[in-house]
């Protein structure tokens, strides 16, 4: 296949380019090229910021794809952006939208692709939500051959998967952890989760390329595994050799006292249990099977973190929230007991 990604190397995008690399493919990458380097094979960079239309549409003026995929549109301008400059040159148009789109709260736990969409929580979700119905009445007024992916919490060697943590990602809870400090669990921790390597997300995103069962079609693409985040946290503490020293907060109490989106990440989204039914997925992609364990995936994540420095970006301002928070719950306990 001959494949345009717009972005192309980010957590989710750098695995299905490495995977359709590896299989042969042809494929362009549109970006600005900061993070191309380590991918090999039929690659052809195409250095541009998307936003600057008349500059892209100079770039592939000569081209046409048999499959595009935009891994950087979050609102539904920008997709306006993609139908006029793709509306003539694939033969499949995929939008990466987001399974923080569900509804919220949820009416049963177990999700499809029927689930309601609906999120009061997160500006982020509701503009997903805004996307897809976008290209789905482009599809049903021009015959545009969108197929919408939903991911959830979907991790790489460099990211790993927590539920409250900073701006600066998620090194300052490990290094909490490694200091033997308390770290932040939201809710009770026993909320089930669902987390997906993106080795497996890549897995099931190249079957639906080029695949014609999929045109008109939104597809959720998770783990079937689903865990508790005790068991996440617990699974963190063990690959870092130390004890859990689990606070536990309601998650409506993180968002109260802090300038986090917790509304949007936590109530929105991994305040909530979910388990997914890829039984689509399956029947459009026979054989997908998400093969990476959540403690397989997590271990290999701890180790890639702690043997590359440039992963480790601690976040003083979380750091001292966490102490202020926990401090402040240990402080009412005293109150509470005179």
């Amino acid at each position: 296949m001959k494949v345009l990604f717009i972005g192309g190397t980010g957590t989710i995008s750098m695995a299905i380019s490495r995977l359709l690399l590896s299989q042969g493919h042809t494929l362009y990458l549109l970006n600005r090229g900061s993070r191309n380097t380590g991918l090999s094979g039929d690659l052809i960079e195409l250095k541009a910021d998307i936003n600057d239309e008349a500059a892209v549409a100079a770039l592939i003026s000569d081209l046409k794809f048999d499959v595009v995929a935009d891994f950087i549109a979050f609102v539904p301008e920008q997709l306006e952006r993609d139908y006029r400059l793709f509306r003539e040159k694939t033969k499949q148009f995929i939008y990466i939208s987001s399974a923080s789109a569900y509804q919220k709260p949820l009416s049963d736990y177990r999700i499809n692709e029927g689930t309601p969409l609906a999120n009061p929580y997160w500006e982020y979700s509701r503009n997903k939500i805004a996307g897809e119905e976008y290209l789905m009445k482009l599809y049903r007024e021009e015959v545009f051959p969108v197929t919408i992916v939903r991911p959830s919490h979907t991790y790489d060697e460099r990211s790993i998967p927590l539920g409250a943590h900073g701006e600066k990602g998620s090194y300052s809870v490990i290094k909490r952890m490694l200091e033997g400090k308390p770290v932040i669990i939201h809710g009770d921790g026993t909320s089930l989760w669902t987390i997906t390597h993106n080795s497996d997300f890549a897995k099931g995103f190249v079957g639906l390329m080029g695949n014609i069962h999929a045109i008109g079609e939104t597809v959720q693409i998770t783990s079937d595994e689903s865990v508790t985040w005790n068991q996440i946290y617990q699974i963190i503490a063990d690959a870092l050799h130390v004890k859990l020293n689990a606070v536990h907060v309601a998650s409506e109490f993180l968002d109260a006292c802090s300038d986090y989106d917790f509304a949007g990440s936590l109530l929105g989204d991994k305040a909530n249990t979910v388990v997914f039914d890829n039984s689509k997925l399956k029947r459009l992609v026979p054989g997908f099977t998400a093969t990476v364990r959540a403690d397989q995936g997590i271990r290999s994540t701890i180790e890639y973190v702690l043997s590359h420095p440039e992963c480790q970006v601690e976040d003083p301002a979380f750091d001292t929230w966490c102490d202020r928070v926990i401090e402040a719950l240990e402080e009412a306990k005293r109150k509470i007991r005179r």
